[in-house]
């Protein structure tokens, strides 16, 4: 059975996209942290990160380090933190959330609650400049 991440990659379910190649899918997550709270996952349905091949974990931190400098220019922060949970949805993915402090990683706080438009604008404002940063 399809997961909804697998589900979002196949256009059957909206999504904010945010970067997009051949074999990963970034897009907001909308239950955010914070604004910019992103998710990078493997396009390949694969439970757990660590089930992926050695190229495969590897290429994955090299796309999702280029959507963080991404994240990093729209919404300036301390850092990009990464997390790796994947217990709520079984396909695998990684959490990119701008952070200043330690506490804006802590999955127990407040979700924001945001429009359509403010997730389309951030969406939008990111991927111009992922695109514009990753033209080959």
């Amino acid at each position: 059975m399809a997961t909804i991440f697998s589900k979002i990659v196949a256009g059957e379910i909206p999504s904010y996209k945010v970067a997009e190649n051949d074999k990963f899918y970034a897009f907001l997550d909308i239950n955010p942290l914070v604004k910019g709270h992103t998710l990078v996952i493997p396009k390949r349905e694969v439970d757990y990160l660590f089930d992926l091949d050695d190229m495969e974990l590897a290429e994955i931190h090299v796309f999702a380090k280029s959507v963080a400098r991404a994240i990093e220019k729209v919404f300036p922060c301390k850092k990009v933190g990464e997390a790796v949970i994947g217990l709520e949805v079984p396909h695998a993915h990684i959490h990119l959330i701008p952070i200043n402090n330690e506490s804006d990683m802590l999955f127990s706080n407040p979700k924001l609650k945001l429009s359509n438009m403010e997730f389309t604008t951030i969406a939008e404002s990111i991927n111009k400049v992922w695109e514009t940063d990753n033209q080959q």
